[in-house]
């Protein structure tokens, strides 16, 4: 049972998630750790998105059914019942808010705390079934995590948070439609209405090309910004500019499928990359060097 209560938390999205918790917590830190706050943020996070990847395999139970990636999911199959997953993933989501407000700030459990009611409220509950544009409002919860291990550093939402927010938002469109268009058939049974599903394939090329871009742009901005390093800056440019070119190679592919797993594979890269980069590559702003930039 401890496997079904485990697999219930998406534990790979937890993971991933907590990469981009590290970059951001060391991006405030500089090189210094403090443990205790680590860990309490580290934790804290994960149980709270441990708390939201489980309340989303109760509302999907139905739709997950229908779609092959989905079918042996541990509610689908009947191991655990929605009304102890909801039981266990509020204990899970309250521990991680209160060790998030004791072991960090009130600010880290606060974001934690809106990142939740947007995935699991405005998402899950509503716009992921009805509107194409639940994949842009999903992107802000999924953006969450860098911010509040920056915010649990710091104390304060400042540009850095903002340029975080923006960076991993912009990432999470074009890896959330590249998993629409290899996943097409599914997302199409389960009647999802994703961009691809609703506009079609060649529509989602194109805002994938523009997301891409605005992505490349904006991953440069902590380095523009003073925030980070000139390694970093180079390695998001590499990135960046590798990612925009697979992103032009849609438009000339005979297999769309093969096309977007390929996409979606160096987007887990891409933002794992500068989520190490950011954790090592760290500056101190200097005001005046970025006013200079801007003239």
């Amino acid at each position: 049972m401890f496997k079904q209560y485990l697999l219930v938390t998406k534990p790979g999205i937890i993971f991933g998630n907590l990469v981009s918790v590290i970059g951001g917590f060391f991006l405030a830190s500089k090189g210094s750790l403090d443990l205790p706050l680590f860990l309490a943020t580290s934790l804290g996070v994960s149980l709270v998105i441990a708390s939201g990847c489980a309340i989303n395999n109760v509302i999907d139970r139905d739709i997950d059914c229908l779609m092959e990636r989905t079918r042996h999911r541990v509610l689908v199959q009947g191991l655990i019942s929605p009304a102890v997953t909801l039981l266990y993933a509020t204990g899970l989501g309250l521990a991680g808010l209160v060790l998030l407000y004791l072991g960090a700030n009130p600010l880290a459990a606060l974001l934690a705390l809106l990142g939740f009611v947007v995935y699991v409220g405005l998402y899950s509950l509503w716009l992921k079934r009805t509107s194409v544009y639940g994949t842009l409002v999903g992107s802000l919860s999924g953006a969450a995590p860098p911010v509040i291990g920056y915010c649990a550093v710091t104390g304060r939402f400042d540009a850095a948070a903002g340029m975080l927010l923006l960076i991993f938002s912009l990432w999470q469109m074009p890896h959330s439609y590249a998993i629409a268009i290899f996943r097409f058939k599914d997302y199409q049974r389960a009647a999802i209405p994703v961009l691809p599903v609703k506009h079609g394939i060649h529509a989602a090329k194109h805002h994938i090309l523009r997301y891409t871009l605005a992505f490349a742009l904006a991953a440069l901005m902590l380095t523009l910004g003073g925030y980070a390093g000139y390694r970093y800056g180079v390695v998001a440019a590499i990135v960046g500019a590798i990612w925009v070119a697979m992103a032009l190679g849609g438009f000339r592919t005979r297999d769309d499928s093969a096309w977007a797993k390929q996409l979606f594979i160096f987007s887990i890269l891409a933002i794992t990359t500068l989520s190490v980069m950011m954790s090592i590559d760290f500056a101190t702003p200097d005001p005046a060097q970025f006013l200079t930039l801007l003239d």
